[in-house]
């Protein structure tokens, strides 16, 4: 698995409910990233992996966009 390349750590809530012999995994914060597995143990791991292919996917779609256009990036911070 590729690393983001955005030299920082990033944290999410992830909400994991039992429902039979499932787990349900998700992340509130981050649309698109559920995930159902067997145990809880691949569910968290499943998920880390959801994450990661999103945000890389993200910052991908957002590059070919921004390619050859004036930009200013610069990073926020918001505390919630």
């Amino acid at each position: 698995m590729r690393h983001l390349g955005l030299g920082m750590e990033n944290s999410f809530t992830a909400v994991f409910e039992k429902t039979d012999d499932w787990y349900i995994g998700y992340v509130q914060q981050l649309p698109g990233a559920n995930v159902q597995e067997r145990t809880l143990e691949e569910a968290r791991k499943s998920l880390r992996e959801a994450i990661e292919l999103i945000l890389i996917s993200n910052r991908e779609l957002a590059e070919q966009q921004l390619s050859g256009k004036d930009v200013v990036r610069e990073q926020i911070t918001v505390n919630l």
